[in-house]
Formats: structure tokens, sequence, C-alpha cells
């Protein structure tokens, strides 16, 4: 498993020497180092899981519902209006 050090912003990993080598003799072959050959495949890799799991993808019909509930907002219940009585009352302190 690959450890980071925070303060250096330095990474190391345990590679075999084969793949590592495949990796230098790629990252040459495209005039790079190393580090550039490896980030230029990883961050896009990071990026598009960063937003997959940020991003929630809705049917047009749920989209059409959020939009249609947040152009007209169900009455507040009770529960909500003793949520906001008791919010006034905590910032009033």
């Amino acid at each position: 498993m690959p450890r980071a050090v925070a303060d250096s912003g330095r990474v190391e990993i345990r590679i075999d020497p084969e793949a590592k080598a495949k990796l230098a003799r790629a990252a040459a072959l495209e005039h790079l180092d190393l580090t550039a050959f490896i980030l230029r495949a990883a961050l896009p890799a990071a990026q598009m899981v960063i937003e997959r799991a940020e991003r929630i993808a809705l049917t047009e019909r749920d989209s059409l519902k959020v939009l249609d509930l947040l152009e007209n907002p169900p009455a507040a219940n009770d529960r909500l209006r003793r949520a906001g009585a008791d919010l006034t009352k905590a910032r009033a302190r």
C-alpha cells in the first residue's frame, strides 16, 4: 500500500522491478520523467473517482420533482416548526 508523507509532498510506492522498468521505458518514450508519467495517468483517474463519488445522477422525472419541490415547497409540519423554534432559542443564548 502506498505511504504518503504529508509534509514533503513525497509519495513512496513499492513496485516490482519489472513494473518499474516498464513504467520508466514508457516515460522515456513520452519524453517525461517517471513522476510526470505516473501523475499524467493517475490524476485524471483520481478526478474521475472523486466526481463519481460526489455526483448524484437523477432521472429526468426525479430532476423535475426536485425542481418542483424547490419552486413549491410543502408547508412546514410540526416537527420542522419545533426544530426552527429550537434553533432560534439556541441562537438567542
